[in-house]
């Protein structure tokens, strides 16, 4: 399951059971750690989710700075509730991507938030299947 992390929301993305294709699921209102948590439980329980994909948002130099520190709490604290392992993936662009998506597809941004935190997640569950395929390639 991939997340995107932010202070407001969280997106939240899933992925097929051949693992090739990721699709936004849902957005979660950020209201309390635990409520959050409660949601993301269930989530995990209904589709058998065996690891969570979260997205990091790096400084654009490369740094973890504040943002990714608290992105790193919530998951790894998240991670130990749940007892799931729990991967990082880049994440710098996903949003800026997720927004020009709803442009080409002639839909407001700024009226929009929750479906570019979906399609955000749904960008970085896609770059870890894409690079998990990749890695596992087997040479021809």
């Amino acid at each position: 399951m991939g997340l995107d992390v932010g202070s407001k929301r969280i997106g939240v993305a899933g992925c097929d059971r051949t693992g090739l294709i990721a699709t936004g699921l849902t957005t979660i209102e950020r209201t309390s750690h635990e409520k959050d948590v409660e949601v993301i439980r269930q989530l995990v329980n209904e589709r058998q989710v065996q690891l969570l994909v979260v997205g990091l948002p790096y400084s654009m130099n490369g740094s973890v700075g504040f943002q990714a520190k608290q992105v790193q709490k919530f998951a790894n604290r998240l991670a130990k509730i749940l007892n799931l392992p729990v991967e990082y993936v880049d994440e710098r662009l996903t949003s800026f991507q997720a927004e020009q998506l709803l442009i080409a597809e002639k839909r407001s941004p700024s009226r929009n938030k929750e479906l570019i935190d979906r399609k955000a997640a749904s960008l970085i569950l896609q770059q870890w299947l894409d690079a998990r395929r990749t890695k596992y390639k087997s040479p021809s």
